[in-house]
Protein backbone atom coordinates (compact mmCIF):
# COMPACT_ATOMS: atom_id res chain seq x y z
CA UNK A 1 0.00 0.00 0.00
CA UNK A 2 1.54 3.53 -0.92
CA UNK A 3 1.46 6.51 1.79
CA UNK A 4 -1.18 8.16 -0.42
CA UNK A 5 -3.84 5.12 -0.45
CA UNK A 6 -5.11 6.22 2.68
CA UNK A 7 -4.17 9.98 2.95
CA UNK A 8 -4.31 11.20 -0.35
CA UNK A 9 -3.02 14.92 -1.48
CA UNK A 10 -5.91 16.60 -2.09
CA UNK A 11 -5.75 16.91 -5.85
CA UNK A 12 -6.08 13.33 -5.98
CA UNK A 13 -9.34 13.60 -3.38
CA UNK A 14 -10.93 16.09 -5.54
CA UNK A 15 -10.37 13.91 -9.32
CA UNK A 16 -11.51 10.44 -7.15
CA UNK A 17 -14.51 12.91 -6.01
CA UNK A 18 -15.26 13.95 -10.08
CA UNK A 19 -14.87 10.43 -10.84
CA UNK A 20 -17.68 9.21 -8.55
CA UNK A 21 -19.99 11.43 -10.13
CA UNK A 22 -21.75 8.89 -13.43
CA UNK A 23 -21.64 11.79 -15.94
CA UNK A 24 -21.66 9.30 -19.03
CA UNK A 25 -22.09 11.18 -22.17
CA UNK A 26 -23.79 7.68 -24.63
CA UNK A 27 -23.90 10.84 -27.86
CA UNK A 28 -26.10 11.68 -29.91
CA UNK A 29 -27.70 13.81 -26.86
CA UNK A 30 -28.26 10.82 -24.52
CA UNK A 31 -26.46 11.65 -21.40
CA UNK A 32 -26.54 11.09 -17.91
CA UNK A 33 -25.89 15.03 -17.42
CA UNK A 34 -22.90 16.58 -16.04
CA UNK A 35 -25.14 18.72 -12.75
CA UNK A 36 -23.89 17.24 -9.66
CA UNK A 37 -20.28 17.37 -11.15
CA UNK A 38 -20.91 21.05 -12.18
CA UNK A 39 -22.25 22.05 -8.66
CA UNK A 40 -19.20 19.93 -6.69
CA UNK A 41 -16.62 22.12 -8.74
CA UNK A 42 -18.24 25.41 -8.20
CA UNK A 43 -18.64 25.19 -4.76
CA UNK A 44 -15.32 24.30 -4.75
CA UNK A 45 -14.73 27.31 -6.11
CA UNK A 46 -16.82 29.42 -4.09
CA UNK A 47 -15.31 28.48 -1.17
CA UNK A 48 -12.40 30.15 -2.70
CA UNK A 49 -14.05 33.08 -2.38
CA UNK A 50 -14.89 33.21 -6.10
CA UNK A 51 -18.05 34.11 -8.06
CA UNK A 52 -19.10 31.00 -9.99
CA UNK A 53 -21.69 31.42 -12.96
CA UNK A 54 -23.93 28.48 -14.86
CA UNK A 55 -25.21 28.17 -17.68
CA UNK A 56 -27.44 24.93 -18.74
CA UNK A 57 -29.34 25.40 -21.89
CA UNK A 58 -30.27 22.09 -21.96
CA UNK A 59 -31.16 20.06 -18.61
CA UNK A 60 -28.65 18.31 -16.35
CA UNK A 61 -25.89 19.94 -19.47
CA UNK A 62 -24.15 22.35 -16.96
CA UNK A 63 -21.57 24.80 -17.92
CA UNK A 64 -19.78 26.95 -15.39
CA UNK A 65 -16.75 29.29 -15.41
CA UNK A 66 -15.24 32.31 -13.02
CA UNK A 67 -12.63 35.02 -13.43
CA UNK A 68 -10.07 34.86 -11.23
CA UNK A 69 -8.82 38.32 -10.81
CA UNK A 70 -5.16 38.76 -11.69
CA UNK A 71 -2.42 41.20 -10.74
CA UNK A 72 -1.64 42.69 -13.91
CA UNK A 73 -5.61 43.30 -15.57
CA UNK A 74 -4.13 44.88 -18.77
CA UNK A 75 -2.80 41.73 -20.13
CA UNK A 76 -4.89 39.01 -21.33
CA UNK A 77 -6.67 36.77 -19.69
CA UNK A 78 -5.66 33.21 -20.10
CA UNK A 79 -8.56 30.33 -19.93
CA UNK A 80 -8.38 27.32 -17.97
CA UNK A 81 -10.69 24.83 -19.21
CA UNK A 82 -11.96 21.07 -18.88
CA UNK A 83 -15.03 18.60 -19.87
CA UNK A 84 -17.16 17.02 -16.84
CA UNK A 85 -18.57 14.45 -19.18
CA UNK A 86 -17.18 11.14 -19.46
CA UNK A 87 -17.38 8.12 -22.26
CA UNK A 88 -19.59 4.63 -21.32
CA UNK A 89 -17.57 2.52 -19.04
CA UNK A 90 -18.95 -1.32 -19.51
CA UNK A 91 -18.28 -2.60 -15.31
CA UNK A 92 -17.63 -5.95 -16.11
CA UNK A 93 -14.85 -5.00 -18.31
CA UNK A 94 -12.98 -3.60 -15.70
CA UNK A 95 -10.53 -4.57 -12.61
CA UNK A 96 -12.65 -1.83 -10.37
CA UNK A 97 -15.53 -0.36 -10.15
CA UNK A 98 -15.06 2.66 -13.01
CA UNK A 99 -17.26 5.42 -10.52
CA UNK A 100 -15.26 4.25 -7.60
CA UNK A 101 -13.05 6.70 -7.70
CA UNK A 102 -9.99 3.97 -5.92
CA UNK A 103 -7.17 4.88 -4.99
CA UNK A 104 -5.10 1.71 -4.81
CA UNK A 105 -0.83 1.39 -4.60
CA UNK A 106 -0.17 5.12 -5.23
CA UNK A 107 -2.86 5.02 -8.44
CA UNK A 108 -6.12 6.51 -8.63
CA UNK A 109 -8.38 4.17 -10.98
CA UNK A 110 -11.53 5.33 -12.41
CA UNK A 111 -13.78 6.32 -15.86
CA UNK A 112 -12.29 9.91 -15.89
CA UNK A 113 -8.81 9.49 -14.51
CA UNK A 114 -7.39 9.98 -17.70
CA UNK A 115 -9.90 11.76 -19.90
CA UNK A 116 -9.88 14.30 -18.57
CA UNK A 117 -11.37 14.51 -14.44
CA UNK A 118 -7.59 14.26 -13.64
CA UNK A 119 -7.07 17.56 -15.38
CA UNK A 120 -10.46 19.34 -13.94
CA UNK A 121 -8.59 18.12 -10.34
CA UNK A 122 -5.21 19.85 -11.13
CA UNK A 123 -6.89 22.99 -12.14
CA UNK A 124 -9.18 23.52 -9.29
CA UNK A 125 -6.58 22.78 -6.75
CA UNK A 126 -3.84 24.56 -8.45
CA UNK A 127 -6.10 27.50 -8.44
CA UNK A 128 -6.22 26.68 -4.07
CA UNK A 129 -2.99 26.54 -4.28
CA UNK A 130 -2.58 30.52 -5.14
CA UNK A 131 -5.55 31.48 -3.24
CA UNK A 132 -5.28 30.05 -0.21
CA UNK A 133 -1.54 31.67 -0.13
CA UNK A 134 -2.76 34.61 -0.50
CA UNK A 135 -1.46 35.34 -4.22
CA UNK A 136 -3.05 36.41 -6.98
CA UNK A 137 -2.45 34.59 -10.86
CA UNK A 138 -0.21 37.40 -12.79
CA UNK A 139 -2.95 37.80 -15.18
CA UNK A 140 -6.94 36.94 -14.89
CA UNK A 141 -7.54 33.52 -14.95
CA UNK A 142 -10.72 32.33 -16.63
CA UNK A 143 -11.93 28.53 -15.23
CA UNK A 144 -14.78 27.02 -17.04
CA UNK A 145 -15.84 23.58 -17.19
CA UNK A 146 -18.20 22.17 -20.20
CA UNK A 147 -20.90 19.76 -20.90
CA UNK A 148 -20.90 17.29 -23.92
CA UNK A 149 -17.33 17.13 -24.99
CA UNK A 150 -16.84 13.85 -25.50
CA UNK A 151 -20.05 14.23 -28.05
CA UNK A 152 -18.07 17.39 -29.50
CA UNK A 153 -19.56 19.80 -27.86
CA UNK A 154 -22.95 20.03 -29.50
CA UNK A 155 -24.88 20.20 -26.24
CA UNK A 156 -21.86 22.10 -24.20
CA UNK A 157 -19.11 24.30 -25.05
CA UNK A 158 -20.56 25.11 -28.86
CA UNK A 159 -23.74 26.38 -26.95
CA UNK A 160 -21.50 28.60 -24.50
CA UNK A 161 -19.42 30.26 -26.96
CA UNK A 162 -22.74 30.68 -28.40
CA UNK A 163 -24.52 32.22 -25.57
CA UNK A 164 -22.18 33.25 -23.27
CA UNK A 165 -18.87 34.63 -24.79
CA UNK A 166 -18.94 37.30 -22.30
CA UNK A 167 -17.37 34.99 -20.01
CA UNK A 168 -14.40 34.47 -22.29
CA UNK A 169 -13.92 38.21 -22.36
CA UNK A 170 -9.99 39.51 -22.82
CA UNK A 171 -8.79 35.96 -23.41
CA UNK A 172 -7.13 35.44 -26.22
CA UNK A 173 -5.23 31.73 -24.70
CA UNK A 174 -6.74 28.92 -23.41
CA UNK A 175 -4.58 25.81 -22.25
CA UNK A 176 -6.85 22.52 -21.50
CA UNK A 177 -6.00 18.63 -21.79
CA UNK A 178 -4.09 16.23 -23.75
CA UNK A 179 -0.79 17.37 -23.75
CA UNK A 180 2.35 18.01 -21.17
CA UNK A 181 2.62 14.26 -20.37
CA UNK A 182 5.75 12.05 -20.89
CA UNK A 183 6.22 9.72 -22.83
CA UNK A 184 9.62 7.55 -23.30
CA UNK A 185 11.56 7.65 -26.28
CA UNK A 186 14.03 4.78 -26.28
CA UNK A 187 14.97 5.03 -22.52
CA UNK A 188 14.56 8.64 -22.46
CA UNK A 189 11.67 10.78 -20.71
CA UNK A 190 10.54 13.85 -23.34
CA UNK A 191 7.47 15.80 -22.69
CA UNK A 192 4.73 16.08 -25.48
CA UNK A 193 3.02 19.89 -25.89
CA UNK A 194 -0.41 20.26 -28.24
CA UNK A 195 -0.45 22.60 -30.37
CA UNK A 196 -2.79 21.56 -32.24
CA UNK A 197 -5.95 19.36 -33.31
CA UNK A 198 -7.13 16.97 -36.34
CA UNK A 199 -10.40 17.96 -37.53
CA UNK A 200 -13.29 15.31 -36.79
CA UNK A 201 -15.95 14.24 -39.11
CA UNK A 202 -18.27 11.94 -38.23
CA UNK A 203 -20.06 9.95 -41.52
CA UNK A 204 -22.81 7.68 -41.70
CA UNK A 205 -22.40 5.12 -44.64
CA UNK A 206 -25.87 3.82 -45.82
CA UNK A 207 -26.61 1.37 -48.14
CA UNK A 208 -30.18 0.72 -49.54
CA UNK A 209 -31.20 -2.75 -51.10
CA UNK A 210 -34.48 -4.22 -51.77
CA UNK A 211 -35.82 -6.25 -49.21
CA UNK A 212 -36.95 -9.81 -49.36
CA UNK A 213 -36.75 -13.72 -47.40
CA UNK A 214 -33.74 -14.60 -45.96
CA UNK A 215 -33.69 -17.59 -48.13
CA UNK A 216 -33.63 -16.27 -51.35
CA UNK A 217 -31.16 -15.42 -54.27
CA UNK A 218 -30.79 -11.66 -53.36
CA UNK A 219 -27.67 -10.22 -55.25
CA UNK A 220 -29.43 -6.53 -53.69
CA UNK A 221 -28.25 -6.84 -50.17
CA UNK A 222 -28.14 -3.77 -48.29
CA UNK A 223 -26.03 -5.87 -45.69
CA UNK A 224 -23.41 -7.06 -48.04
CA UNK A 225 -23.16 -3.56 -49.88
CA UNK A 226 -22.82 -1.62 -46.08
CA UNK A 227 -20.12 -4.53 -44.81
CA UNK A 228 -17.75 -4.34 -48.06
CA UNK A 229 -18.14 -0.15 -48.20
CA UNK A 230 -16.64 -0.50 -44.18
CA UNK A 231 -14.02 -3.39 -44.85
CA UNK A 232 -12.84 -0.76 -47.62
CA UNK A 233 -12.48 2.19 -45.80
CA UNK A 234 -11.51 0.41 -42.47
CA UNK A 235 -8.76 -0.98 -44.04
CA UNK A 236 -7.18 1.89 -46.27
CA UNK A 237 -3.92 2.43 -45.68
CA UNK A 238 -3.96 6.66 -45.55
CA UNK A 239 -0.56 8.36 -46.70
CA UNK A 240 1.77 10.10 -44.16
CA UNK A 241 1.29 14.09 -45.04
CA UNK A 242 3.44 16.17 -42.44
CA UNK A 243 2.39 19.53 -41.66
CA UNK A 244 4.52 22.12 -39.32
CA UNK A 245 3.78 20.68 -36.29
CA UNK A 246 4.19 17.34 -37.22
CA UNK A 247 7.63 18.03 -39.16
CA UNK A 248 9.03 19.48 -35.59
CA UNK A 249 7.45 16.54 -34.15
CA UNK A 250 9.51 14.41 -36.09
CA UNK A 251 12.27 16.26 -35.56
CA UNK A 252 12.47 16.33 -31.83
CA UNK A 253 12.19 12.33 -31.93
CA UNK A 254 15.37 12.10 -34.30
CA UNK A 255 17.36 14.42 -32.33
CA UNK A 256 16.43 12.50 -28.75
CA UNK A 257 16.80 8.87 -30.54
CA UNK A 258 19.41 9.84 -33.42
CA UNK A 259 17.60 8.01 -36.34
CA UNK A 260 17.19 10.96 -38.87
CA UNK A 261 16.77 7.46 -41.52
CA UNK A 262 13.37 9.58 -42.35
CA UNK A 263 10.92 7.45 -42.10
CA UNK A 264 8.11 8.66 -40.02
CA UNK A 265 6.48 5.83 -39.11
CA UNK A 266 9.45 4.20 -37.78
CA UNK A 267 10.79 7.54 -35.70
CA UNK A 268 7.30 7.81 -34.08
CA UNK A 269 7.63 3.79 -32.90
CA UNK A 270 10.74 4.62 -30.94
CA UNK A 271 7.94 6.55 -28.70
CA UNK A 272 6.77 2.78 -27.64
CA UNK A 273 3.56 2.94 -25.81
CA UNK A 274 2.53 6.54 -27.35
CA UNK A 275 3.55 5.76 -31.01
CA UNK A 276 -0.11 4.57 -32.02
CA UNK A 277 -0.96 7.92 -30.81
CA UNK A 278 1.59 10.02 -32.78
CA UNK A 279 1.44 7.87 -35.92
CA UNK A 280 -2.36 8.52 -35.99
CA UNK A 281 -1.13 12.41 -36.13
CA UNK A 282 0.77 11.65 -39.34
CA UNK A 283 -2.19 10.91 -41.52
CA UNK A 284 -5.89 10.96 -41.84
CA UNK A 285 -7.51 7.78 -40.20
CA UNK A 286 -11.47 6.51 -40.95
CA UNK A 287 -11.96 3.81 -38.12
CA UNK A 288 -15.31 1.86 -38.50
CA UNK A 289 -17.24 2.29 -35.28
CA UNK A 290 -20.82 0.78 -35.36
CA UNK A 291 -23.27 -1.03 -37.82
CA UNK A 292 -26.88 -1.01 -38.06
CA UNK A 293 -29.29 -3.28 -39.72
CA UNK A 294 -31.77 -5.71 -40.08
CA UNK A 295 -34.72 -6.69 -37.98
CA UNK A 296 -35.27 -10.35 -38.19
CA UNK A 297 -32.88 -13.15 -38.89
CA UNK A 298 -34.64 -14.37 -41.61
CA UNK A 299 -35.28 -11.12 -43.25
CA UNK A 300 -33.24 -9.23 -45.46
CA UNK A 301 -33.35 -5.72 -44.65
CA UNK A 302 -33.43 -2.77 -47.58
CA UNK A 303 -31.26 -0.52 -45.79
CA UNK A 304 -28.36 -0.95 -43.73
CA UNK A 305 -25.87 1.42 -41.79
CA UNK A 306 -22.05 2.31 -40.95
CA UNK A 307 -20.82 4.78 -38.11
CA UNK A 308 -16.90 5.81 -39.15
CA UNK A 309 -15.08 8.03 -37.09
CA UNK A 310 -13.41 10.19 -39.55
CA UNK A 311 -10.12 12.23 -38.07
CA UNK A 312 -8.05 14.46 -40.80
CA UNK A 313 -4.90 16.40 -41.27
CA UNK A 314 -5.82 21.05 -40.62
CA UNK A 315 -7.23 21.74 -44.27
CA UNK A 316 -7.30 18.53 -46.02
CA UNK A 317 -11.35 18.21 -44.93
CA UNK A 318 -12.91 17.98 -48.08
CA UNK A 319 -10.13 16.33 -49.83
CA UNK A 320 -10.79 13.26 -47.52
CA UNK A 321 -14.32 13.23 -48.23
CA UNK A 322 -13.76 12.81 -51.62
CA UNK A 323 -11.78 10.37 -51.17
CA UNK A 324 -14.31 8.42 -49.05
CA UNK A 325 -16.86 8.72 -51.10
CA UNK A 326 -14.61 7.50 -54.06
CA UNK A 327 -13.60 4.31 -51.75
CA UNK A 328 -17.14 3.25 -50.88
CA UNK A 329 -18.27 3.89 -54.18
CA UNK A 330 -20.96 5.72 -56.03
CA UNK A 331 -24.05 3.15 -54.29
CA UNK A 332 -23.19 3.84 -51.09
CA UNK A 333 -24.73 7.41 -49.63
CA UNK A 334 -22.40 9.21 -47.19
CA UNK A 335 -23.75 11.10 -44.45
CA UNK A 336 -22.33 13.64 -42.51
CA UNK A 337 -22.91 13.54 -38.84
CA UNK A 338 -20.90 15.98 -36.89
CA UNK A 339 -17.95 18.26 -38.33
CA UNK A 340 -15.87 20.62 -36.98
CA UNK A 341 -12.54 22.00 -37.94
CA UNK A 342 -9.07 21.02 -37.51
CA UNK A 343 -6.32 23.26 -35.72
CA UNK A 344 -2.69 24.55 -35.53
CA UNK A 345 -1.02 27.18 -33.65
CA UNK A 346 2.74 28.03 -33.53
CA UNK A 347 4.99 26.01 -30.88
CA UNK A 348 6.57 29.33 -30.20
CA UNK A 349 5.69 32.13 -27.84
CA UNK A 350 5.23 33.79 -24.49
CA UNK A 351 2.85 30.70 -23.30
CA UNK A 352 4.84 28.10 -25.42
CA UNK A 353 8.17 29.73 -23.61
CA UNK A 354 6.23 29.99 -19.95
CA UNK A 355 4.82 26.17 -20.44
CA UNK A 356 8.23 24.57 -21.75
CA UNK A 357 9.52 26.80 -18.50
CA UNK A 358 8.00 25.26 -16.05
CA UNK A 359 8.28 21.92 -17.02
CA UNK A 360 12.35 22.67 -16.99
CA UNK A 361 11.91 23.70 -13.62
CA UNK A 362 10.18 21.14 -12.30
CA UNK A 363 11.83 18.04 -14.45
CA UNK A 364 15.45 19.98 -15.30
CA UNK A 365 16.83 18.62 -18.50
CA UNK A 366 14.11 16.86 -20.09
CA UNK A 367 12.90 18.04 -23.67
CA UNK A 368 9.34 18.76 -24.31
CA UNK A 369 8.39 18.15 -28.13
CA UNK A 370 5.25 19.70 -29.96
CA UNK A 371 2.72 17.57 -31.34
CA UNK A 372 -0.70 17.34 -33.46
CA UNK A 373 -3.19 15.69 -31.63
CA UNK A 374 -5.57 12.72 -33.23
CA UNK A 375 -8.57 13.62 -31.30
CA UNK A 376 -9.97 16.53 -30.49
CA UNK A 377 -10.89 19.42 -27.52
CA UNK A 378 -13.16 22.22 -26.46
CA UNK A 379 -9.95 24.13 -28.35
CA UNK A 380 -12.29 24.03 -31.05
CA UNK A 381 -14.81 26.04 -30.18
CA UNK A 382 -13.02 28.58 -28.19
CA UNK A 383 -11.31 28.91 -31.59
CA UNK A 384 -14.30 31.02 -33.49
CA UNK A 385 -14.09 33.45 -30.13
CA UNK A 386 -10.01 34.16 -31.57
CA UNK A 387 -8.93 32.19 -28.99
CA UNK A 388 -5.63 29.75 -29.13
CA UNK A 389 -5.66 26.94 -27.62
CA UNK A 390 -2.77 24.31 -26.81
CA UNK A 391 -3.14 21.05 -24.78
CA UNK A 392 -1.18 21.28 -21.12
CA UNK A 393 -2.16 18.88 -18.56
CA UNK A 394 1.07 18.19 -17.31
CA UNK A 395 2.35 14.66 -15.87
CA UNK A 396 5.36 12.77 -15.26
CA UNK A 397 4.55 9.29 -15.72
CA UNK A 398 6.38 5.79 -15.71
CA UNK A 399 7.87 4.38 -18.49
CA UNK A 400 5.83 1.78 -18.23
CA UNK A 401 2.65 3.29 -18.26
CA UNK A 402 0.55 3.16 -21.53
CA UNK A 403 -1.10 6.34 -20.74
CA UNK A 404 -2.12 7.23 -24.79
CA UNK A 405 -3.70 3.74 -24.43
CA UNK A 406 -6.36 4.75 -21.70
CA UNK A 407 -7.87 7.28 -22.91
CA UNK A 408 -11.60 5.97 -24.03
CA UNK A 409 -9.89 2.30 -22.83
CA UNK A 410 -10.61 -0.14 -20.00
CA UNK A 411 -8.67 0.24 -16.27
CA UNK A 412 -8.09 4.21 -16.79
CA UNK A 413 -5.70 5.23 -14.29
CA UNK A 414 -3.43 7.59 -13.16
CA UNK A 415 -0.45 7.82 -10.27
CA UNK A 416 -1.16 10.15 -7.75
CA UNK A 417 2.60 11.60 -8.06
CA UNK A 418 2.12 12.61 -11.43
CA UNK A 419 -1.16 14.11 -10.63
CA UNK A 420 1.02 16.32 -7.76
CA UNK A 421 3.49 17.17 -10.23
CA UNK A 422 0.86 18.91 -11.96
CA UNK A 423 -0.75 20.85 -10.01
CA UNK A 424 2.34 22.14 -9.21
CA UNK A 425 3.15 23.08 -12.59
CA UNK A 426 0.06 24.22 -13.02
CA UNK A 427 0.07 26.41 -10.22
CA UNK A 428 3.61 28.04 -11.04
CA UNK A 429 2.30 28.63 -14.50
CA UNK A 430 -0.49 31.14 -13.05
CA UNK A 431 1.43 32.78 -10.97
CA UNK A 432 4.05 33.65 -12.97
CA UNK A 433 2.54 33.71 -16.54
Amino acid sequence: MSEHDADPPEVARVAADLIRFDTTNFGGGRSRGEREAAEYAGAYLEDLGLDVDYYEPIARRTNLSTRVPGRNRDKPALILHGHLDVVPAVAEDWSVDPFAGEIRDGILWGRGAVDMKDMDAMILSAVADVLRAGEQPERDIIVTFFADEENGGVEGSALVVRDRPEWFAGATEAISEVGGYSITVDDRRAYLLQVGEKALLWIKLVARGRAGHGSALHPDNAVTAVAEAVAALGRTRWPVRLTDTTTQLLAGLAELTGDDAGDPDLLAQRAGAASGFLRSTLRTTTNPTGLTAGYKHNVIPDRAEALIDVRVLPGTEEAALADIRRIVGPDIEVEIVHQDIGLEVPFAGDLVDAMVGQLARHDPGVPVIPYLMGGGTDNKALASLGISGYGFAPLRLPSDLDFTGMFHGVDERVPVDALEFGRRVLADLIRTY
